[in-house]
């Protein structure tokens, strides 16, 4: 080809010296122009033409290969490849330059496809998102590996083209590296396993609310990569927790909450022991009047007054015989009560319970799990119930321990 370039120099009048200087210098800056209006050419047809068939398509996939410009980031292989073709003709006297030229193009080559790559995989990770098995399955981490691999190797070619050598003399001398490379890439080997750790044992996904107290971790699962899993906390903050860390330290996943359809209440009221005693007849003939328990007010009675003349116990001491007490009988009311709220599940655990009495009273505990999961409306059912129970405390007699205040130390003291 040059010979023939050279031969239509000469036949067109110029010298020996002169053919040879212009087609060095031409041959270049051809070549040069080619790839030039290779790299228009792949980029404003090509490119452009892909894109906008798959924005005319009814699937998606190509919509994502277009947003990460993977078509976009192939095309620059256009130049590259005339540069490496285009060699031979423009330094056919210069077989030194062609090799450079050529390894250039090689090199250039390498890093476009690893970017490329990159975008690929970036797209195919979009697409998966829409799958509903992603929330389950994440693959972050198993794209983030493929990335580090993929620049590793891409890495080993690039330096045995820059040296000269082949690729199999750099992968043999790893071996002294091990051990370093282990200490660079220990978050990510640690991560790596983790990842497959807590997929295979569906320990965590994408949406997940998760509290890690030891990390200051409380909100929502946004992501799981490679190292790090990120947790927006309820207060918008961000808390990044290593992956391995959700393998080697206890949290808390509160996944199990949202699929069984309720969400636990789970609080108590301490009771001042000064207040509980035993009801007299004013007392229950005072709670036969609510509806809630007007049934088992008359049932109760008529049992422990039936027992009582049974056993001839001595009705003139209360602590003789069997005696309905008001804290007994509030236990009931609140069960009446809680089963009559919408809100409250009747087919979960329900319990109203007694506590270990403290320092602070006897605490009653009301233990049953709400239709609501969410929060706002989760906290206003729990504290409508509340409201109720501390406003009906003194109709049976009782009265909610608390410490006392200045106020109250104050009303102690005599007035002058």
């Amino acid at each position: 080809m040059r010979q023939t370039i050279l031969d239509r120099l000469l036949a067109a009048g110029l010298s020996d010296d002169w053919a040879t200087i212009v087609l060095t210098i031409a041959a270049p800056i051809v070549l040069v122009i080619v790839a030039w209006v290779a790299n228009v050419v792949a980029k404003r047809i090509i490119v452009t033409t892909f894109e906008r068939l798959a924005r005319k398509t009814q699937t998606t996939w190509d919509d994502a290969l277009s947003q990460r410009r993977v078509f976009s980031r192939f095309s620059h292989l256009a130049p590259a490849l005339v540069l490496w073709g285009g060699a031979a003709i423009a330094f056919e006297a210069m077989p030194g330059l062609i090799i450079g030229v050529r390894r250039v193009a090689e090199i250039y080559m390498i890093v476009v496809c690893l970017f490329a790559l990159s975008a690929f995989l970036d797209a195919a990770q979009d697409i998966y998102r829409r799958f509903d098995v992603s929330r389950r399955i994440p693959i972050r981490g198993y794209v983030q590996v493929i990335k580090i691999a993929a620049t590793f190797a891409g890495g080993v070619f690039i330096l045995s083209l820059m040296l000269d050598k082949s690729p199999w003399v750099f992968l043999s001398g790893m071996g002294a590296l091990t051990a370093i490379l282990l200490l660079i890439f220990k978050d990510a080997i640690l991560g790596f396993v983790a990842g497959i750790q807590l997929v295979a044992n569906d320990m965590v996904r994408p949406g997940d609310w998760i509290e890690m107290s030891k990390y200051g971790a409380d909100g929502d699962v946004t992501e799981v990569t490679l190292t790090t899993v990120k947790v927006r906390n309820w207060d918008k903050t961000i808390t990044t927790v290593p992956t391995y860390a959700l393998i080697s330290d206890s949290f808390r996943n509160w996944r199990g909450m949202e699929e069984s359809g309720g969400r636990r209440i789970k609080r108590s009221i301490s009771i001042d022991v000064d207040s509980i005693r035993h009801c007299d007849d004013a007392m229950l003939d005072r709670f036969e009047k609510l509806d809630r328990i007007r049934d088992y007010v008359r049932e109760t009675r008529a049992f422990v007054d039936s027992n009582n003349q049974e056993s001839r116990a001595d009705g003139t001491v209360p602590v003789n015989g069997r005696r309905m007490t008001n804290v007994g009988t509030f236990r009931k009311y609140l069960e009446a009560y809680l089963r009559e709220i919408p809100e409250v599940r009747q087919d979960m655990t329900f319990l109203v319970r007694q506590l270990q009495p403290t320092e602070r009273g006897l605490p009653i505990e009301i233990y049953c799990f709400s239709r609501d999961q969410r929060w706002v409306q989760y906290e206003a059912i729990q504290s409508d119930i509340f409201d109720h129970i501390f406003a009906a405390l003194p109709y049976f007699g009782l009265r909610a321990f608390q410490f006392p205040s200045g106020r109250s130390l104050e009303s102690l003291v005599p007035k002058p």
